[in-house]
């Protein structure tokens, strides 16, 4: 084997370090989620590299728990100790996150990161095509699936980061303001 091939083998970052943002997964300590986003973040901010790492993800999921007879919407962590970061992969960014407090590894053979599939991506409900629906407040929609399917309604409110619209739907004859995801929408045009 050529020291070159050697090289590569041992190297802790694919040979072919791409230039297009890809979606990471790296593995934290129990509970530390929040915080390995926070500092991630807030080295991002510091060192300028909001061009090389775009977005850092804790995917949350909404249960309903019965507590002293009480029915309420709880947000858990839907992937617990993950973090989903989408990113350049460079030596640069490898290292910053690699680095970061709370951090144990990337998730992937050995040390090398291996980006999730775009197939991966959809699943997981990281990003998906209705994610660009470009929906603004007054426009019509329609309900796709979930317990409103087929309902139509008004946009209320949009709220990007959460990737949720608020839709005003008639239900029992009253307009009523619902919360619904992205995935659960279809622009009526």
């Amino acid at each position: 084997m050529s020291d070159d091939n050697l090289n590569a083998e041992n190297s802790s970052l694919p040979e072919d370090t791409e230039q297009i943002a890809r979606w990471y997964v790296v593995h934290t300590y129990s509970g530390y989620e929040n915080k390995v986003k926070a500092n991630i973040e807030k080295i991002v901010e510091n060192r300028g590299m909001q061009d090389q790492i775009f977005e850092v993800s804790v995917p949350l999921k909404d249960e309903l728990e019965e507590k002293n007879g009480q029915k309420k919407v709880v947000q858990r962590k839907t992937y617990p100790g993950y973090v989903l970061l989408k990113m350049i992969m460079n030596d640069e960014t490898w290292y910053v996150v690699r680095n970061t407090r709370g951090v144990t590894s990337f998730v992937g053979p050995g040390s090398k990161p291996v980006p999730l599939s775009e197939d991966e991506v959809i699943a997981m409900g990281i990003e998906d095509s209705s994610f660009n629906l470009n929906l603004e407040i007054g426009d019509g929609v329609r309900v796709s699936n979930g317990p409103f399917a087929d309902s139509t309604g008004v946009v209320k409110e949009v709220n990007e980061g959460k990737r949720t619209v608020v839709v005003m739907l008639s239900i029992f004859g009253r307009e009523t303001p619902v919360e619904l995801d992205y995935t659960q929408l279809e622009r009526i045009i």
